[in-house]
């Protein structure tokens, strides 16, 4: 997965990052209205470590960075199907004969509508699935010693 890989329009690339950890970087718009679009740049991160989840930096040009944590199952859905509730929902749309999703990010008061390409995120997503199978996302917790540490509370430091 270490190949960089350019498909349609859009600066779509797939890569696996220099940490090692699988990586996608598109190039999305953010919708402000029916006319009017924003270039974003979104990496999604991915941590077979933490599988439940996929990190996703959104960076806007000279501009200010926001970090959101999303479900990978919720995204993978949202694919295809309205997936979420609350402060991130995802619903597939189809726009100039090409396949995307609306992302809908909402915090506080604030909210922003992004459209997302499908074939580049579904492929990624596909790919998180084959190092972590659904289902398998607890397979390599210890869960004597996660109990353990529950059950042990906050621990006293001394010096």
């Amino acid at each position: 997965m270490s190949k960089a890989r350019k498909s349609q329009p859009g600066g779509q690339a797939r890569r696996t990052a220099p940490h090692g950890l699988p990586e996608l970087i598109l190039d999305i718009e953010r919708v402000l209205d029916v006319s009017t679009r924003q270039a974003i740049r979104a990496k999604f991160r991915f941590d077979p470590d933490a599988p439940l989840v996929v990190c996703v930096e959104l960076v806007v040009e000279g501009g200010p960075r926001a970090l959101w944590r999303i479900g990978r199952d919720l995204l993978q859905q949202g694919l295809y199907s309205v997936s979420g509730l609350g402060d991130v929902q995802i619903w597939p749309s189809h726009s100039e004969d090409r396949a995307t999703a609306r992302l809908q990010l909402t915090s506080r008061d604030m909210a922003a509508l992004f459209e997302l390409p499908v074939p580049p995120l579904a492929d990624w997503l596909e790919y998180t699935y084959e190092l972590v199978p659904a289902g398998h996302e607890f397979a390599e917790i210890d869960w004597d010693v996660a109990t353990a540490d529950l059950l042990q509370g906050p621990r006293a430091h001394s010096d």
